[in-house]
């Protein structure tokens, strides 16, 4: 069962060193940082009971929501975890009144874009070079989700 509470700054050295593992271009210390002190952002840690697993930022305003992170402990991938907060992100954003859920994806990410597909998201464009990458920028594609 996973417990979610507000981020807080005292996490960020925690976050920070699954954001590193996670991805091979991670946010900085600064954007989470960032996101902390903006009211519309909502940054959530979920723990299990063996502490931090997973954590998320959202933002909403004007009916609309973005999921602009989300990452589960690199250990801890492919158990389900990534659902479980997908579907929590998915109900915040119902309760904060957002009538559609949009979020960018790696092109290359094929798990993350299995998981955005089956929850229902679908395709609604691409952003182009819109990751840094090894070789210069990767193609980013949007989805979305209607919450109504």
């Amino acid at each position: 069962m996973l417990q979610v509470r507000p981020m807080l700054e005292a996490d960020l050295p925690l976050i920070m060193a699954i954001e590193e593992r996670a991805y091979p271009h991670p946010w900085s210390q600064g954007i989470f940082e960032d996101c902390l002190k903006i009211s519309a952002y909502e940054c959530r840690i979920y723990e299990d009971q063996d502490g931090l697993c997973a954590y998320s930022v959202l933002s909403t305003g004007a009916g609309e929501a973005h999921l602009l992170n989300i990452c589960v402990r690199p250990e801890r991938q492919g158990l389900g975890l990534g659902r479980a907060v997908l579907e929590q992100v998915i109900e915040r954003a119902k309760e904060k009144g957002a009538d559609t859920l949009f979020l960018e994806v790696r092109v290359s990410n094929d798990s993350a874009r299995r998981l955005y597909e089956s929850a229902g998201f679908n395709e609604i464009g691409q952003r182009f070079d819109y990751y840094p990458a090894d070789q210069g920028r990767e193609d980013a594609l949007v989805f979305a989700l209607p919450l109504l």
